[in-house]
């Protein structure tokens, strides 16, 4: 029979050139430890495929490793269906392949494979039992040709083979008939795999506190423990134990004044209001306890922020006051309309091949933000200083309100660099071309639009219409330190202000040195004068936050601007720049000396 195109046989299947390089380039996108949850999924995954789906995973210490050579090694013990040597051959040695079922939604059959052989060169090994028997393979980098593979084991009678059998003297006691063992080496046989990667979270319990904070909640009837305080004697149970992990759900439900969630249109928010009762110190680490966000999919949470990270989302979600007590996790929707994914190292979801969609999502919670998370605001807030300078500062501004319409930006005709006049969009043309020429070549069609786009011709004046600036709309300023219980370090830690663009809220440090400083200056100077120090700290405060208003109002004056993105005007609004926008003090203090002089009498007067 003749063979036609299309047939399958005519395709010649695709293969990989250089594995070795491409694991290693894999590898790099995973975060430091995500082979604890890959190993942990894995672990699962195989006590799920038994007829009854319980059983334990164990994250310990290789003690039989450790009796024989000194060296601790990390290792993971599950009472999974284990493999067979060939199975493992099969599943372990394939980068694409895995002895459950791959989905786009679940496993890929990569993930071990890259987020822990590539950081462990000297080699994974695998001792897993099926049905009583038990086998091994030793998945490794080879250090002379820099490949993946099984390391070919040499048999006592003389065989070689890249796998062979093992006797139930290093069973572990966990194992019955099935489960599985694999011992992670590092990148050298002195390397000890117990110390926590210098990223890590809570060093002495890292492996606990990552999977307590990678798991939404372990499945029913699989127990999941870590080892803590291997360093100790092993009879010193109360130090060196292993203990039981349970992911955040468990917590968070033990340790929450109230909790609920709220539908969005692409998914729901789960929040909680964590009890005022110290819970940043008793957990000891191995928790997620404070506020963070992340989003949830399959009992598993991905892009978790906490600390600055955490406060900057939950802010941006609405939680300006009391962000160290409320945790939201989201949960996109998943049907036929969004299908969630992650992406290969499991580092980040996305919904229809695009990132999670989270300024949506924010802006839909702060339209329904719960009663309850509403008044733990007001609770919190009602320490905060309330600002009463507003009305003066307004007035202030409308003197200059022109100064907040910036001219339209033109190219400099006699600047120093060569700027392609095809790259000028409308916002400014060369100077040296007339008005007539100008028409003449849009118009007439001779020469084409501007930047190559025909309705470019009849774009208006002024291009992309933006918000007027207005000194009357100015920000709402809430003024916030530690010492009212308005700012939890490390929030705004040695910074003047942030501001928050969709809610339009200055937030300023009342603990910034720059302030504080100022404010000891001109106590000094009028020591002896009876409530000296709140008279200062309020004249003070309208000067800085008339300073720091100035600055955000003519930022925003440059939105929509031909030379300004938006991630210029997040720069130029940022953290950093906004204490860079009072480092300024010589005005200041002169305007703070005027006020002073006519709220506590001249300095000169005083001294005669």
């Amino acid at each position: 029979m003749a063979m036609r195109l299309g047939d399958v046989d005519t395709t010649l299947p695709m293969t990989v050139a250089n594995t070795g390089f491409m694991l290693d380039r894999l590898g790099q996108d995973c975060s430091p430890l995500q082979f604890l949850r890959e190993l942990t999924q894995n672990a699962i995954e195989a006590i799920q495929a038994l007829p009854e789906p319980s059983g334990q995973i164990s994250w310990d210490v290789d003690w039989d490793w450790y009796d024989l050579t000194g060296v601790y090694k990390l290792s993971v013990t599950d009472t999974g269906v284990g493999m067979t040597g060939e199975e493992m051959v099969r599943y372990i040695n394939q980068l694409s392949s895995s002895v459950h079922e791959q989905t786009l939604e679940g496993n890929f059959g990569v993930g071990a494979k890259i987020a822990a052989a590539t950081r462990n060169h000297a080699g994974l090994v695998y001792l897993s039992w099926k049905d009583g028997a038990g086998s091994m393979i030793h998945l490794w980098r080879d250090p002379t040709t820099g490949q993946y593979g099984l390391k070919q084991l040499e048999s006592p009678d003389g065989s070689f083979g890249h796998w062979g059998r093992v006797e139930d003297a290093v069973k572990p006691q966990v194992i019955l008939a099935n489960g599985t063992k694999v011992v992670l080496l590092g990148n050298d046989e002195d390397q000890n795999t117990m110390v926590a990667p210098e990223s890590a979270a809570s060093p002495s319990r890292w492996i606990g506190r990552y999977l307590n904070t990678r798991y939404f909640r372990f499945p029913a009837g699989i127990t999941v423990r870590a080892r803590e305080g291997w360093e100790h004697p092993r009879a010193d149970t109360d130090r060196n134990v292993l203990r039981t992990l349970v992911g955040q759900k468990a917590y968070l439900d033990a340790h929450a004044s109230t909790s609920g969630k709220v539908e969005l249109s692409s998914g729901v928010a789960h929040w909680w209001v964590l009890e005022d009762e110290g819970a940043l110190t008793q957990n000891s680490g191995f928790v997620a306890s404070s506020g963070h966000m992340a989003a949830l999919f399959q009992d598993e949470l991905y892009e978790m922020v906490t600390g600055r990270g955490g406060v900057a989302r939950l802010q941006m979600f609405g939680i300006i006051f009391g962000y160290n007590r409320v945790v939201i996790y989201v949960e996109p929707a998943h049907d036929a309309e969004h299908q969630v994914t992650s992406n290969t190292s499991r580092t980040a979801l996305l919904v229809n091949s695009d990132p999670l969609p989270w300024a949506d999502w924010a802006a839909e919670f702060r339209q329904r933000i719960p009663e309850e998370i509403q008044a733990l605001m007001e609770e919190v807030s009602a320490g905060s200083v309330s600002s009463d300078h507003r009305q003066a500062i307004r007035d202030r501004l409308r003197q200059i309100r022109e100064l907040f319409r910036f001219s339209k930006y033109r190219l400099t005709p006699k600047g120093s660099l060569l700027v392609d006049p095809e790259s000028v969009g409308p916002g400014g043309e060369a100077e040296e071309d007339s008005e007539r020429e100008r028409t003449k070549r849009g118009r007439g069609g001779q020469s084409g639009g501007r930047t190559g786009n025909v309705y470019a011709l009849f774009l208006m004046d002024g291009g992309v219409p933006g918000a007027a600036v207005n000194p009357d709309n100015i920000p709402n300023v809430i003024w916030v330190s530690a010492q009212a219980g308005t700012r939890e370090p490390p929030f705004l830690e040695d910074r003047a202000a942030k501001y928050l663009i969709e809610q339009n809220v200055l937030q300023i440090n009342g603990d910034f040195r720059g302030f504080t400083d100022m404010v000891d200056r001109w106590c000094r100077q009028y020591a002896g004068t009876p409530g000296l120090r709140d008279t200062v700290e309020d004249v003070i405060h309208e000067w800085f936050e008339q300073a720091l208003i100035e600055s955000v109002l003519g930022v925003l004056a440059l939105k929509d601007s031909q030379r300004w993105t938006a991630e210029d005007i997040a720069r130029a609004l940022s953290e950093e720049a906004l204490t860079s926008a009072v480092m300024s003090r010589y005005h200041i203090d002169l305007a703070v000396k005027r006020a002073l002089g006519a709220k506590l009498g001249s300095l000169r007067d005083r001294a005669s």
